[in-house]
C-alpha cells in the first residue's frame, strides 16, 4: 500500500527535510538520498533503505524495481522541490539508516585506505570516493573537519560509490598510530623538500594515504606522524594539482591490487 502525501506541511515531509541537515542526522540516525541512480545502487547493495519517497511519475517509471517490503510514499512535485537541494529535482528519494556498524576500528582495518584531512568541497570528496572505489580501495576515512558524508551535496557527488566501499568517520591521528603499530605504512601528500617522489614507492596491499585540505594541505601535526610524505612532480607551470586529481594519481599508483 502506497501512502499519498500532498501537503508540504505534512509532518513526514518536515522530518524528511530535517534529514538533509546535520542536526537531523544526529537526532534520527537517518539521512536522505536523491535520484534513481543512487537509490537503485543502495537497493542493489542491500543498504538500510527504510522508506522510498517518489512522485507518481517516478513510481510509474520504477514500479518493477521497487521492493514491496519497503514503506513507500507518493509525493507531489512541490514536495519533491522541498526535499531537493537541486534546481531540477529528480523526484525520487530514499530514507536510509545510519548504522553503528559504520564505525570501523583502525586497529583491525586491512587493505588500502584513503584518509581525508579537513576536505571541504563536496565535489572533491565525491570524486575521491568514486576514485577510491575505482582504484580498489577498502574504504575512506572522513577525518575531523571534513564535510559530512551524509549531506545532500556529498551524497550526490559520490554517485553510489559509497555503497561499494567502506566509509567511516575517525580521528586521523588515531588511524595513523593504529596502522603504523602494525607496520602498515601511512603516506601523506606534501609539497616540501622532505617529501619523496611518489613514483619511487612500491605498490602494496595494506596502507593508508592522507590527502589534506584544498587550501592548506595536510596539517603539520599529521605530516610529522606519517611513514613517508609524497609529492607528484609538476612538469608544467601550474603551482599545484587539485586535491582530487592528486588523490587519483596516488591511489592508482600505490595500490598493489592494480599491479
Amino acid at each position: 500500500m502506497i501512502e499519498e502525501i500532498t501537503s508540504t506541511q505534512n509532518a513526514k515531509v518536515k522530518k524528511w527535510q530535517h534529514l538533509t541537515t546535520k542536526k537531523g542526522h544526529q537526532k534520527f540516525h537517518q539521512y536522505l538520498v536523491e535520484g534513481w541512480h543512487i537509490v537503485s545502487d543502495a537497493l542493489a547493495a542491500e543498504q538500510p533503505v527504510v522508506q522510498i519517497i517518489a512522485t507518481g511519475e517516478q513510481l510509474d517509471a520504477h514500479q518493477r524495481e521497487l521492493p514491496e517490503n519497503i514503506e513507500t510514499f507518493e509525493i507531489t512535485p512541490e514536495i519533491a522541490k522541498k526535499l531537493s537541494d537541486t534546481v531540477t529535482p529528480q523526484g525520487i528519494f530514499a530514507v536510509m539508516d545510519i548504522l553503528a556498524s559504520e564505525t570501523i576500528d583502525p586497529e583491525t582495518a586491512t587493505g588500502a585506505w584513503l584518509l581525508l584531512d579537513r576536505i571541504q568541497d563536496p565535489g572533491n570528496i565525491g570524486t575521491m570516493v568514486r576514485t577510491a572505489d575505482a582504484a580498489g580501495f577498502r574504504g575512506v576515512v572522513f577525518g575531523n573537519g571534513t564535510s559530512s558524508r551524509y549531506t545532500p551535496k556529498v551524497v550526490r557527488a559520490m554517485q553510489g560509490s559509497q555503497f561499494h566501499i567502506d566509509l567511516t568517520h575517525g580521528n586521523l591521528e588515531d588511524w595513523v598510530k593504529a596502522l603504523e603499530a602494525r607496520q602498515i605504512p601511512v603516506y601523506g601528500s606534501a609539497l616540501n623538500d622532505q617529501a619523496e617522489d611518489y613514483s619511487t614507492v612500491t605498490p602494496q596491499a595494506d596502507f593508508g594515504l592522507i590527502l589534506g585540505n584544498e587550501g592548506q594541505g595536510m596539517s603539520e601535526r599529521l605530516m610529522t606522524q606519517t611513514t613517508t610524505n609524497l609529492y607528484i612532480p609538476i612538469k608544467g607551470q601550474a603551482e599545484s594539482l587539485n586535491v582530487a586529481v592528486a588523490a587519483g594519481i596516488l591511489m592508482f599508483k600505490l595500490n598493489q591490487k592494480l599491479a
